[in-house]
């Protein structure tokens, strides 16, 4: 166990790093002398970094001792934010945060990976209670950038200070044994996988992580810009919505264990669209726009972590498989921001919720796919079997 409590401490890290960018857009577009349409490119660069970085990252696990490798990325995670308040020119701040984004993936692709190596069939509950840890970090992130902002009017201190908070797992984790590598050539011993089913699930990250990392990033700059709250109120709007996101998580572990995936895949993609519908209809409306994305981080917060979970039962993850997916979902956080910087500033801010609220949409049509797609396979495997006997 005291591996897979490195494991959420450095979650927590990851949180941090994530839930920080979004409510410092403001200052950041101050401190570059950019327009916020131009700090979309920042989410791109950021994901861009993360799919190259899922990659590779997820065979550096299956070939190197996998603490060491989390241990660099959650050095590196600390070393970029605490240099992210210095740059001063945009393209700067975008290669910076470029390099943040694999630094990201490698530390989240190893988690994940590491995580079920250690725990394997049982891997459940404890795979949302990581997840869990990942909601405390973008939980305490934007609160942070709140304090900050009304102590001292500017942002540095909150990047120095998180860097800080990030450091202390990368000093446990080089200090215990890693777990054995599950090569792919054993996940081939027991069956083929299933290539259309390896792909829904991938999709159903793309537009998951899309509407997640769109949400996140533009929810404090949609407050100011309609006039529903000043800076420093906005981060906190953020920090709600991780807060509820981070409960939220915190609730599916037992639930991981008593409810199938698929329903409760279901009943968090409906309840997102329910949340998100709300701000579309009410753009005006401060309560509203709370509502919103407190419902919406309660619904979002089991996502990720089920559709992994799913996943774990219907194929087995190598370090290779799992970089797959979660480059296939950094790919949806790469474009959907950056549509959402272009709406929000040339069409409208509330252009951008309807986008958000279209994104969930199309996850609940992957959904579809995805129950339909594991229905088939499970038939194709009994009746092979009942062929085989």
């Amino acid at each position: 166990m005291a591996s897979t409590a490195g494991y959420y401490a450095a979650f927590v890290g990851l949180g941090i790093a994530l839930g920080v960018i979004g409510p410092t857009l403001p200052g950041l577009a101050r401190q570059t002398h950019s327009g916020l349409d131009a700090l979309g490119f920042l989410f791109t660069a950021r994901a861009l970094g993360y799919m190259l970085g899922s990659l590779r990252g997820g065979r550096l696990y299956d070939r190197l001792p996998g603490h060491t490798v989390a241990a660099l990325g959650i050095v590196a995670i600390a070393a970029l934010l605490a240099l992210i308040p210095l740059v001063p020119l945009l393209w700067l701040l975008v290669a910076v945060v470029f390099v943040l984004g694999i630094s990201d993936s490698v530390l989240d692709v190893g988690g994940n990976t590491l995580l079920v190596r250690q725990h394997g069939d049982k891997s459940g509950p404890f795979m949302t209670a990581l997840h869990f840890f990942f909601g405390v970090g973008a939980f305490v992130a934007p609160i942070v950038v709140g304090w900050a902002i009304s102590a001292s009017g500017n942002i540095a201190w909150a990047y120095w200070g998180l860097a800080v908070l990030v450091v202390p797992p990368a000093l446990w984790l080089i200090r215990q044994p890693s777990p054995a590598a599950r090569m792919e050539s054993e996940a081939t011993a027991e069956g083929s996988t299933d290539v259309a089913l390896v792909a829904l699930i991938a999709l159903l990250f793309f537009f998951y992580v899309a509407v997640e990392a769109g949400f996140a990033g533009w929810v404090s700059s949609y407050a100011v810009a309609t006039g529903l709250a000043g800076e420093a109120e906005a981060a906190y709007l953020a920090s709600a919505f991780w807060g509820v996101f981070t409960l939220g998580r915190l609730a599916a572990i037992p639930i991981s264990s008593r409810v199938r995936p698929r329903y409760v895949l279901l009943a968090d993609i409906v309840g997102a669209m329910i949340f998100l519908g709300f701000i579309c209809l009410m753009p005006q409306s401060r309560l509203a726009l709370w509502a919103g994305a407190v419902g919406t981080g309660l619904f979002l917060a089991s996502i990720f972590p089920t559709n992994l979970n799913l996943a774990s039962r219907r194929i087995t993850l190598t370090g290779r498989i799992t970089g797959i997916f979660f480059s296939v979902g950094s790919l949806g956080g790469m474009t959907l921001p950056l549509l959402l910087g272009q709406l929000f500033v040339r069409v409208s801010p509330q252009s951008a919720m309807v986008a958000l609220w279209l994104d969930t949409g199309l996850m609940l049509v992957v959904w579809a796919a995805l129950m339909l797609r594991t229905e088939q396979v499970a038939r194709a495997r009994g009746a092979s079997l009942v062929a085989e006997h």
